[in-house]
C-alpha cells in the first residue's frame, strides 16, 4: 500500500478520501494528496533509492500509488549536465541543465506526470483518458494510453505546432482542436470529465498527476551528489511544476536525505504570456489573467494559470525572483543552448534559459554559485520557433576544388 492518507484542499483544509477528485466542495480550492510522512521515513534511504531501476518509481513512497505502477515504468532518472560551456558563455562558475529533452518516451517531462496519473486511474478502474494540451501533455497522454491499451481524447487549442499534433495523432488518440484558448479547452475538458467520467489527468487526477513533477527534483538532488539545489530555474505555464519542485526539496529536506541549501526558486514565463511573472515584478497580490497569449512559447501559454498564485508566493519565500523574455530573446537562448551544450530545447527550455541569462547579468541570481536550469522539452517539436532564424546550409558543386573555394572563403 501507498503512503497518501487523504486529499486536503490547499485552501481550507478539508479533508476528502483517495478519489477523483480535483476541487474542493466546501471553497472549491484545490486539493492535493497528504502523505504519512512519519511511516515514509521508515521505508526510504538514500541507500535504498540508489540500489532501484534508474525511473521515477525510485521515489516511490513520495509517489501517490497504492500498487506497483503499471504504466510508464521505464519514465525519467535523465541526465543532469554539467554545463561548462554555457557557464563560460554566462560568466558563471557552475551550471547545470537538466535535460527532460531525453525523456521517455515522448521526450518532454510530461512523461512522468503522465505515467503517475494513468498508473492511478488503472487503480481507480477507468479505461478511458484524457486532458487538456498545450501539446506535450497530449504526446504523453496519448502515448502511455496506447502502451496500456486505454482509449484516449485529447482535445488541444487548433494553433498548436504541426510536430506536436502529428506526435500526438501517430499513438492512435482521439484528437480534437477547439477554436480557442487553452483556458477554454480546459473548461470544455472539466464538462466532460463530470458528463462521462473519465481520468482527464489535469482536471479529476489533478492531485495525482502533479505528484508527478516532483521526481524531476528527486533527480536533480540525488544527481547533485544528495544536495538540494542553490538556484533553479523552473518554466511557468499553470505553474504547477514549479510548486512541486518546491515540495519536494522540502520532503527530502524533512525526511533527511537532502541537508537544506537556502534553495532560491525562479520562475520563467514568456513575455506574450506572463500573468505570474507580471504579477509578481508589480507586487501584486494575485496575478490578472491574460485573454489572448501571444508568444512562439505555445506550451507555457496558459492565460490563466492553476497554480499561478502557489507559485508565486513560492517564489517570494524562496527568496527568488519570477521573469519573463521576449520571442526573440527565446530563440537566442534555444541557438545558445544548443551551441555550447548541444542540447536543443524546445522553446519553453528557450523562456527559462533566456530568464536565467537576464537574472545573471542583471545580478539577481549570483555569479558565483550553482545554478540548475529546467529543460523540460525536446526542439525537435518546436521547429518553426527557428526555422527562420538559422540561415541555409552552403552549396557547393561536387568537386574536391568546390570545396577548398568554400573552406577558404570561410578562413578569411
Amino acid at each position: 500500500m501507498g503512503f497518501v492518507e487523504s486529499l486536503k484542499c490547499k485552501e481550507c483544509g478539508e479533508l476528502y478520501p483517495k478519489e477523483p477528485k480535483h476541487v474542493c466542495e466546501m471553497c472549491f480550492g484545490p486539493l492535493e494528496a497528504v502523505y504519512n510522512y512519519d511511516e515514509i521515513k521508515k521505508h526510504i534511504s538514500r541507500e535504498k533509492i540508489a540500489s532501484r531501476p534508474q525511473n521515477i518509481w525510485r521515489y516511490k513512497e513520495l509517489l501517490p500509488l497504492d500498487s506497483e505502477p503499471t504504466l510508464g515504468t521505464q519514465v525519467g532518472y535523465t541526465p543532469l549536465v554539467r554545463a561548462r560551456n554555457l557557464a563560460e558563455a554566462l560568466g558563471v562558475s557552475e551550471i547545470y541543465v537538466k535535460n527532460d529533452a531525453v525523456c521517455y518516451p515522448t521526450l518532454s517531462f510530461k512523461d512522468r506526470v503522465v505515467s503517475v496519473a494513468l498508473s492511478k486511474a488503472r487503480e481507480f478502474g477507468f479505461e478511458t483518458t484524457g486532458c487538456a494540451s498545450t501539446g506535450n501533455l497530449a504526446n504523453a497522454v496519448s502515448a502511455i494510453s496506447a502502451s496500456g491499451n486505454l482509449k484516449s481524447y485529447i482535445l488541444i487549442p487548433h494553433d498548436l505546432e504541426q510536430s506536436k499534433i502529428l506526435n500526438t495523432i501517430v499513438y492512435g488518440a482521439n484528437l480534437i482542436g477547439v477554436k480557442g484558448t487553452y483556458d477554454e479547452v480546459n473548461r470544455l475538458c472539466s464538462e466532460i470529465a463530470d458528463k462521462y467520467n473519465w481520468a482527464f489527468v489535469n482536471i479529476n487526477m489533478r492531485p495525482y498527476y502533479s505528484e508527478g513533477s516532483k521526481s524531476y527534483a528527486f533527480e536533480v538532488m540525488e544527481q547533485l551528489g544528495w544536495k538540494a539545489p542553490k538556484h533553479i530555474v523552473i518554466p511557468m505555464a499553470s505553474g504547477s511544476l514549479l510548486t512541486k519542485v518546491w515540495k519536494a526539496i522540502k520532503e527530502f529536506e524533512l525526511l533527511g536525505i537532502v541537508e537544506p541549501q537556502g534553495s532560491r526558486i525562479y520562475g520563467a514565463q514568456a513575455t506574450g504570456c506572463s500573468p505570474i511573472s507580471t504579477a509578481f515584478k508589480n507586487d501584486w497580490e494575485t496575478y490578472k489573467p491574460v485573454e489572448k497569449p501571444d508568444t512562439i512559447a505555445k506550451s507555457l501559454a496558459i492565460g490563466n494559470p492553476a497554480d499561478g498564485y502557489y507559485a508565486m508566493n513560492i517564489i517570494r519565500d524562496s527568496g527568488g525572483v519570477a521573469e519573463s523574455v521576449s520571442d526573440a530573446e527565446i530563440v537566442e537562448a534555444i541557438e545558445l543552448l544548443a551551441r555550447t551544450e548541444g542540447i536543443y530545447t524546445e522553446t519553453a527550455g528557450g523562456v527559462t534559459l533566456g530568464v536565467t541569462k537576464k537574472l545573471i547579468e542583471e545580478g539577481k541570481i549570483p555569479r558565483d554559485e550553482p545554478i540548475v536550469v529546467s529543460i523540460t522539452g525536446n526542439g525537435l517539436k518546436t521547429q518553426d520557433a527557428v526555422e527562420g532564424s538559422l540561415g541555409r546550409p552552403a552549396l557547393i558543386g561536387p568537386t574536391l576544388e568546390d570545396f577548398e573555394e568554400f573552406y577558404s572563403s570561410k578562413k578569411l
